[in-house]
Parts: C-alpha cells; structure tokens; sequence
C-alpha cells in the first residue's frame, strides 16, 4: 500500500473512532467500545467490502499489517499495568491478589471444561471433537488488560475493586498460559500427535523469560533515566525503552525441538513493574506517558474492531459453542472471583463486583487460538478459532460496558464536574 494510503487509513481510523464516541456517549457506553465500533464499520464487512483502500480495511490481511500499532499500544497498556505492583502494596495484598486470580482463572477453566465436555457428548465427536472442548476450557481462563484498563483510566477509577482488579487481570494471563500449556497438552496426547515436553516446556519459558527480560529492562531503563533532567527527555526514553521492550518480545527463534518466544504482556508489565519500584518519580512519568499514548490507544482498540470477524455468525454449530462458551465463561469468571474474595476477606461490594469485569477477552486468547490452529487438525483448529473470535467479538463490545457499570455500583466511578475549553460540565463519559 503508498505510504499515503496508510496515512489516509490510520487517520480516518482516528478520527471516526472519536466521532464515534461522541454517539455511543449518549447511550451510556465507554469509549472503546465506541472505538470498536468504528473498528467494526471500517473493517472487511461493512466499509471495507467497497475495496476503496484508505476508506476502510478491505481485508483481515490489510488490518494485519498494521499489527506493529496493537503490539506498540500493548506494550504500553501492560507497562501501565506494571506500575500497579508496587512493593509497598504488594506486602499487603500479595498474596491475596494471588488467590483471587487463582481462583477466577481456574474456575473458568472448569465452568467451561464441564459444560463443553458434556456439549461433546450430545453432538458427538464429529461435530464438537473432545480435544477442543478441552483447548478451550483452557482459553477461557484468560482476561484481556486493555479494555479493562481503559474504562479504568477513562472514568477515573478508584478503589478496593480497582486496586484489586488491575493487578489480577495482569496475573491471570501467566495462569491462563499456565493451564493452556498443560490442558493443549492434554488434547495433543489424545490424538496422539504431540511432542508432550515441547508443549509444556514452551509456555512456561515464555513466562519466566519475558518476566526475566522485562525485569533487566526496567532495571536498565531506570539507570538511563538517571542521566536526564527535563520532563520531556524523560518521557521519550520512556517510550523509547517500551519500544525496545515490544521489539525485543516479538523474536522468535529455535534451540533443538523448543520454540523459544516471548509474551509482550509479560515483558513490559514487569519493565513497568522494575521501574516503579526502583525509580522515585516513576508515577509522574507514568502520567506523562498517558498522555502520550492516548491516540495510540484509540487506534488499538480501532483495529481490533476490524479484526473481528463477522462471519462466526454464519456458522450455527459455531453460534451454539460459542454462546455455551461465553456463559460459562463468565458465571465461572464472577463465581471464581467471588470465592477468591471470600477466602481473602475482600468486602461484600467487592466480592460481587469483581468477577463482572473480568469478562472482557482479546489478544491472549487470540494468541492461544491461533497455536491451537497451527497444531491441530484443520477442522479441530478452525473450529477453536472461530468460537474464540466469536467470544471475542462478543466480551469486546459489551464486556467494557459491564465493568463500567460493576465499578458504578462498587462506588468506585463518581459523577464529577469535568473542567473542558467549553467549561465545566458533569460527567461520567470522556
């Protein structure tokens, strides 16, 4: 595509997902979901379908060669992210934010295992193959950070939920990596078709090397930051070291049977983490850096939109799937969280409205979906793929809405007077 093209593209993009918002606002809806949307009128299936290049994104391939945005953009929501584990913090609730992500993830994984084991049974083997009803049980687990952390940032957030949720939604993707290593493991024995040790092996170093090198960078990033004084030097070794982070997380390479690869979540959560705990004026550079990522932001979740892939609701058995998977998966997300907040003493408002926003799912599921296509057979692959994107679809655009309205009733979103160039005005909406 001309370089102008994309420009026209990224720009249109941009500016159609703030005109949108200012719509979904009416209606009480977050941003990002307004902004996937937009992703979703200028994607394939609606905009993209005239084949005007620049109008909208007329295939998923010309979405995807904007990837190196979405990468960019979750680097900084999970550097962001970091800055939530600070030591100080972690003393006191450590442990607990442990529970609580063991729980919610593992009793989605079971939710979903249970309901999609016994769905096997009714249309047989042919139609819902046993292996993929274990593949995504273990899916289910994971939580997308970006649209929670931006319906946090959007309506300033605050509290014991929030405190609690952020922290937990950038755990439960290392436990969903965990279980999807051990139960994707599980389903390739069955066909007999698996090299166990690489299956198991893989995900884990993925985990322990990210965290390792992400923790080397934060520790880097910190020195360097020493030798400049000005707010503005500052920032940009700041966003400098989150693009070395992303960059170095998306190689690749071989030793023997092993393939060694790096999670960008898991990288730059822990840089962020490093640095807040080592540099004393993190917290105001992590505000500078909001800053500067919100276009960034806006293109993200645009692009998402345009990767969804509407065509899941053709296929019924797909539709069928999916809605058992999306239902479970939440009931064991909201259950899961509650009894981790239980056992950890959380209060009453908390217990009930954690789980709801942790329903949102995206990237880390895609991401696993994806291997499950790679590995399995065609139709076991293709069939795990389309009821993750239909989960998606369906977690992305309402899934924002529900933490909004969880965190409104925890207390923890508060009509404010919002000071604008056209002058005060109340709000909940950005």
């Amino acid at each position: 595509m001309e370089h102008y093209l994309i420009l026209f593209s990224l720009a249109t993009a941009l500016l159609l997902g703030l005109l949108v918002t200012r719509i979904t606002k009416k209606f009480g809806f977050p941003a990002v979901t307004g902004y996937l949307i937009t992703g979703i009128l200028v994607g394939p299936f609606v905009l993209g379908r005239f084949g005007i290049s620049g109008l909208g994104f007329t295939d998923i391939g010309n979405v995807s060669a904007y990837s190196i945005i979405s990468e960019t953009a979750l680097g900084f929501i999970a550097f962001t992210i970091g800055n939530e584990f600070r030591m100080s913090e972690l003393k006191k609730t450590g442990k607990k934010v442990l529970i609580v992500s063991i729980f919610e993830s593992i009793m989605a994984m079971i939710f979903v295992d249970i309901a999609l084991i016994s769905l096997h049974f009714i249309l047989g083997e042919k139609k819902f193959p046993l292996t993929a009803a274990i593949t995504l049980g273990a899916i289910a687990a994971a939580t997308a950070p970006a649209a929670t952390l931006m319906v946090v940032k959007q309506y300033k957030a605050k509290g014991p939920t929030t405190s609690l949720l952020l922290p937990v939604v950038a755990l439960d993707d290392a436990i969903g990596l965990i279980a999807f290593a051990l139960s994707f493991g599980i389903a390739k024995a069955m066909i007999g078709s698996v090299n166990l040790m690489s299956i198991i092996l893989e995900p884990l170093l993925e985990i322990v090397l990210s965290l390792g090198i992400g923790a080397l960078f934060g520790l880097i990033f910190s020195y360097v930051e020493r030798f400049f004084h000005s707010r503005s030097k500052r920032l940009s070794v700041s966003v400098a070291f989150v693009f070395f982070a992303v960059a170095f997380s998306m190689l690749k390479f071989k030793i023997g049977n092993i393939n060694i690869g790096f999670s960008v979540l898991l990288t730059c959560m822990m840089m962020g983490t490093v640095f807040c705990n080592v540099c004393d004026f993190a917290e105001e550079l992590m505000e500078r850096v909001d800053r500067w990522t919100a276009p960034l932001f806006v293109l993200f979740f645009v692009l998402s939109g345009a990767e969804l892939q509407l065509n899941v609701f053709m296929d019924t058995a797909v539709l069928t799937i999916g809605l058992v998977y999306i239902v479970t998966r939440c009931l064991g997300k909201y259950i899961g969280a509650a009894m981790g907040c239980s056992i950890t003493h959380y209060p009453k408002k908390v217990k009930r409205a954690l789980g709801i926003t942790l329903f949102p799912q995206a990237g880390v599921a895609l991401g696993m979906s994806l291997s499950a296509l790679r590995l399995f057979p065609e139709t076991e692959g293709r069939l795990i793929r389309n009821v993750v994107l239909f989960g998606v679809l369906i977690f992305e655009l309402f899934g924002p809405t529900f933490t909004k309205s969880a965190l409104i009733k925890a207390g923890e979103i508060k009509r404010e007077e919002r000071k604008s160039s056209r002058g005060k005005q109340p709000s909940l909406n950005g």
